[in-house]
């Protein structure tokens, strides 16, 4: 029986054998209550979302199905949908074959049903992968947002569809993940069940491997040691960006690791000659990787085809298709032509309704899994590893990148104990943030989107931005300056409001319209006031005016 079908969940429905089974009266302090509590409306300041209703599911009663079925049968009003900026610093920069990353940049994405439930979601961004930059994934994830709270009452599985037709394909593949992550997570809160069971209870821990960059040799020697003392029995190194310095980092790990299996990660960066001589010249140092992944380039099938069959005729490694799939078409291009024994799974590529279809072709054709991730929280990383302990069906298992991070802003979610993470039976992945504090911190206003955007415009200058430490007030009044040398403002209809030079007439006409209709800019000018009414209100927040 498929998995997804299989396991014991909760559902709303009659309210009768709940009311049977437990008591008000005889109810004690660690039984769940039937009704979760509705959270305050809060105001938004990226995006507006319509407030939620005070209707209410009812209580949940114990039945038998899976996924499948849950999408069939659950029905999801939602009453709330938010995405905010998520940055994170790394410990380190994260440097591989196509690009370098010195923070996370993603899209966290919150929904809330009527009945209170919450799900939590994110949304990977990284540009060399993604198609998407968080800029654009703000913006996608405003217009789904915008239509997901006034849609009517649907089941699961029309709400998923739904998210699919609002963001389709490739190009929009990690917003469309971040939203059927939170989704799905709140449906699993609404039915008080942990995502692993909900996905087939196969186990409830699984084990990842750990990635060392592209480093130095005494570099990389530092961090093999650090992830052998730490129980990581697997490691998986970024190459592809010079073949010399590669096998150098390859030798000094070895000497300090001696014991560890390796994963080869290339990232598209080599031809197809200089993937079998790095495999030659392992070979000759008696080090066979476990896993070759993506030695060439994406749209390189012949390439691919042919390292994959060198690789496992005369060296016995696999090869790993993970740029080269990025939707389901391109897996049936791989299986039909045999082009590698390996196909890598990640929800930003494919989104989770892609993912999970393709993981069911690639298991009905005997080709193996791997899971992995871009460099993500526990908010997206816990969701991928619950599907993992759920399916039970992975080879390969590399979701670490959390680790990497120098600080965790996700609360509660899965246990990590060196290689291993546990979970528990908390509903949905049992992680969260604090909204508040992951939106507009004062340190980092700079790079919001669209502030960002401006400032690559010319309408300001990056260089005069100060630091908290130096000054908050000197930021308000930077933006201040600005508002005060725009012209006119016109809105939809055609009308001109002239501020005159005076920056508090054209703040007060700005913050007058806000949640009315949107505005038309036609000049540098109406720039400026963009600038103030998607910049200039978080920044009223973040930065009190008693500062």
């Amino acid at each position: 029986m498929d998995p997804l079908c299989s396991s014991t969940l909760y559902s709303s429905a009659q309210t009768s054998l709940f009311s049977s089974l437990i008591s008000t009266k005889h109810r004690n302090k660690t039984t769940p209550r039937p009704h979760a509590p509705r959270v305050p409306h809060r105001e938004l300041f990226i995006f507006r979302c319509a407030d939620a209703s005070t209707r209410r599911s009812q209580p949940a009663v114990a039945m038998s199905f899976g996924f499948e079925s849950l999408k069939e049968t659950l029905t999801i009003d939602v009453g709330r949908a938010e995405g905010r900026p998520l940055d994170v610093p790394l410990a380190r920069p994260f440097t591989i074959a196509s690009s370098r990353l010195d923070r996370v940049g993603n899209v966290a994405i919150r929904v809330e049903l009527h009945n209170g439930s919450v799900g939590w979601g994110e949304a990977p961004v990284l540009p060399s992968v993604t198609a998407e930059d968080q800029s654009s994934a703000l913006a996608a994830a405003a217009d789904a947002c915008r239509v997901l709270v006034r849609s009517p009452p649907m089941t699961l599985g029309a709400v998923l569809a739904e998210v699919g037709r609002l963001l389709p394909g490739h190009d929009l593949a990690s917003v469309r993940a971040g939203f059927e992550m939170a989704l799905i997570d709140a449906a699993a809160n609404s039915i008080r069940i942990p995502l692993w069971r909900l996905f087939g209870g196969a186990s409830n821990s699984i084990t990842t491997d750990i990635t060392i960059p592209i480093v130095s040799p005494s570099e990389a020697a530092e961090l093999a040691a650090k992830y052998c003392r730490q129980g990581f029995s697997t490691l998986k190194l970024k190459v592809g960006k010079d073949l010399n310095s590669d096998i150098e980092v390859l030798r000094a790990i070895r000497y300090v690791h001696p014991d560890c299996s390796f994963i080869l990660d290339a990232n598209e960066g080599y031809k197809s000659h200089q993937a079998i001589e790095v495999l030659d010249k392992l070979h000759a140092m008696g080090v066979t990787p476990i896993l070759f992944e993506q030695p060439v380039h994406r749209d390189d099938w012949e390439g691919l085809h042919v390292v994959s069959h060198i690789a496992k005729d005369k060296y016995g490694v696999s090869i790993a298709a993970d740029e080269s799939c990025r939707s389901v078409a391109d897996a049936h291009k791989i299986i039909q032509g045999n082009l590698a024994h390996v196909i890598n799974i990640k929800l930003a590529k494919l989104g989770v309704i892609g993912a999970l279809e393709i993981i069911n072709i690639a298991r009905d054709a005997g080709v193996a899994l791997m899971i992995g991730g871009m460099v993500e929280t526990r908010l997206a990383m816990g969701f991928s590893a619950h599907l993992a302990a759920g399916l039970g069906c992975f080879s390969f298992i590399d979701l670490d990148t959390p680790l990497l991070l120098s600080e965790d802003p996700v609360i509660g979610g899965y246990e990590a104990s060196g290689a291993i993470y546990k979970f528990n039976n908390s509903r949905g992945h049992g992680g969260f943030l604090h909204w508040d504090n992951i939106s507009w911190p004062a340190k980092k206003l700079y790079v919001f989107s669209k502030f960002r955007r401006l400032l690559r415009r010319g309408v300001c200058s990056e260089d005069e931005q100060p630091s908290l430490e130096e000054s908050k007030g000197m930021m308000k009044q930077r933006l201040l300056d600005l508002f005060a040398s725009s012209q006119s403002v016109e809105d939809e209809g055609g009308s001109s409001n002239s501020s005159g030079g005076d920056d508090g007439r054209a703040v007060e006409a700005l913050t007058a319209r806000r949640g009315g209709r949107a505005w038309r800019f036609r000049s540098a000018a109406g720039l400026r006031c963009r600038l103030l009414r998607r910049a200039w209100r978080p920044v009223l927040v973040a930065i009190p005016e008693s500062d």
